[in-house]
Order: structure tokens, then C-alpha cells, then sequence
């Protein structure tokens, strides 16, 4: 699990603030009623299937999508728009070079446009593991590289916060790796990190909060090692699977219970042995003939919030 990097500001600072975010396309509510906060020193990830908003969500903050209604303000919500995207690093779309270019070129032509000193190409081309690859034309590139070529990009600036559209899509699992390696990096120099993502394994291992949209609508906001500080569920199975149901309805420690296949899952509300369990429902008549005690994964956890609404 994703340890948050020390934040040498003591003081909480906000990086982005969203409150009540809404756009329609036509009939089609991308974004419905979206409100969430981005502090400073943490990796936020934007959790949700294709179509569920993610993109749209950044669009609007980047400016390059007009809201509905909502709104949302960056840092302290006195900057305008254009003046605090000046402190944003952001890659959106596919990497966009021009071809027949040497990466460094690419990044002179970049450091031009955003007003930055040539000097921090080398900085952050070292920060990629592509300085050796400098002079190298960017048609010759993998994905891969292209895409930490983008990052690094998207660093020139020194941003305060980078956000990142789906960073790993139609990565190789070498690639994969790089570049989670790389958010985590650039995360522990301080910088904030927002990322869109539909890969539940890719938030999990390096997120330290989530936020997940489903057809537009929150369905959770927080820090990931809470959503799933679940207190876990037993499976069991007995003789007499409706004499168990029973029993285990007036427990106090059991919540939710779902029978499926001759099996019952019941969730816990409050954590309890597994010896514990077995023994009451003993004295209660009740013999087991199977009993595992497990702990609800991110997976588990989005499944239940995805599938009651």
C-alpha cells in the first residue's frame, strides 16, 4: 500500500476545490452534482468505468470543457483560471510530439512555450530514465517512453500538482510498472498527483486517496486504506442453511448476509474471531462444515458500491 510522501508544509494547503460540478451533453449528465477537495502532497485517483465521467471532470478543470453549473477554484480560490494552470502539469490526451524531432528539441520547443529555462530538460529527462535517449528522434520511441516523455513534459514547469489521464493505457506490464514507479517518485519530491483511472489494481497500489464516479455520481471520496478498513466477511455453510440464516440475523457483530450456492456470506460490522463465531453458533446448535474468515479487497468494496446503485 502507497505511503504518503512527507509533506514539508505543515499547514494543509488546497490545491483544488470542486463543488456541486454538473455538465450535460444534450440529454446525457457526464458529470451530476460532483463535489470533492485535493490537498496538497497526496495521489488522488479518480476512479471509474469508461463513460463514467473521469475525463470530462479534468477537461472542465483543465478549461478545455465548459461546465454546466457548479463551480471549482484552484489553490486559494483569489487565482483566475489561466494564471493557476500556470502551477498545473497535465497530460490529457495522447502524447503529442513531432516526429521527426530528438526528444530534447521536442522539449527546447515545449520550455519556449511555457516561458521555463532549457536547463530543466536534462532534470527532468533524468527524472524519465530517458537522458540517454535524448538525440533520439521521437518516432523511434516505445509507448512507454512517449509517455514518460510526456511527463516529464508536463514537469518542466516545476507544477504543483500533475494530472494524468488513464497514465498506463495500452502499457506493456514493463510500461505499467515504469510509470507507477515514476508517480511515486515524483510524488515523494512533494508534488500532488491526480490521476483518472478505470484499473482498480493501478488506484490500489498507488493511490493514497480515491474518488469513484459511476454514469457521473460520487459513489465514494476518501482516503483508499479506509474504503477497505472493512471490518472483512466470514463464508460458512451448515446442515440446516435456514436454521444459520436465522441465527445469524440476531448477531449484533453481522451485517449484510447473502446466500449463493449452498454457501452463506455474512459481513461483519465489528471485528470478531472466527472461534468466536464458531462457538456461539455451536451453542446454538449449529455445526459448521465450513468456516473462512476473509478481508474485502478494493475490489470487493467497489463491486458493493457499484452494484446497489
Amino acid at each position: 500500500m502507497f505511503n504518503e510522501p512527507h509533506n514539508k508544509i505543515s499547514i494543509l494547503k488546497t490545491i483544488l476545490t470542486i463543488n456541486n460540478l454538473t455538465k450535460k451533453f444534450g440529454k446525457l449528465t457526464a458529470v451530476n452534482d460532483l463535489s470533492f477537495t485535493i490537498e496538497k502532497g497526496n495521489i488522488y485517483g479518480i476512479l471509474g468505468p469508461n463513460g463514467s465521467g473521469k475525463s470530462t471532470t479534468l477537461g472542465i478543470v483543465l478549461n478545455v470543457v465548459n461546465k454546466t453549473s457548479g463551480d471549482f477554484f484552484w489553490f486559494d480560490g483569489h487565482t483566475s483560471t489561466h494564471q493557476a494552470l500556470k502551477k498545473v502539469g497535465a497530460i490529457i490526451e495522447r502524447p503529442n510530439f513531432y516526429p521527426y524531432m530528438t526528444a530534447y528539441q521536442n522539449l527546447k520547443l515545449v520550455c519556449k512555450i511555457k516561458e521555463v529555462s532549457n536547463a530543466k530538460i536534462e532534470e527532468k529527462l533524468k527524472l524519465v530514465e530517458l537522458w540517454d535517449r535524448r538525440n533520439d528522434k521521437f518516432k523511434t520511441y516505445s509507448l512507454g517512453m512517449k509517455q514518460r516523455l510526456a511527463i516529464a513534459s508536463a514537469l518542466l514547469n516545476d507544477p504543483e500538482i500533475l494530472i494524468l489521464d488513464e497514465p498506463t493505457n495500452g502499457l506493456d506490464p514493463q510500461g505499467i510498472h515504469q510509470i507507477r514507479e515514476l508517480i511515486l517518485q515524483i510524488a515523494a519530491t512533494g508534488t500532488t498527483i491526480l490521476l483518472a483511472s478505470h484499473l482498480l489494481d493501478e488506484v490500489e497500489k498507488v493511490c493514497s486517496h480515491v474518488v469513484i464516479l459511476r454514469k457521473g455520481v460520487k459513489l465514494y471520496s476518501g482516503r483508499v486504506d479506509e474504503m477497505v478498513a472493512s471490518y472483512g466477511f466470514v463464508e460458512l455453510k451448515a446442515a440446516d442453511n435456514e436454521k444459520l440464516l436465522k441465527t445469524l440475523e440476531s448477531y449484533d457483530a453481522i451485517g449484510k448476509i447473502v446466500e449463493k450456492e449452498n454457501k452463506v456470506t455474512a459481513f461483519l460490522t465489528k471485528e470478531i474471531a472466527a472461534e468466536e463465531l464458531n462457538t456461539y453458533l455451536f451453542n446454538k446448535g449449529i455445526v459448521l462444515s465450513h468456516l473462512v474468515k476473509r478481508k474485502e479487497s478494493l475490489e470487493d468494496q467497489f463491486l458493493q458500491l457499484t452494484s446497489n446503485k
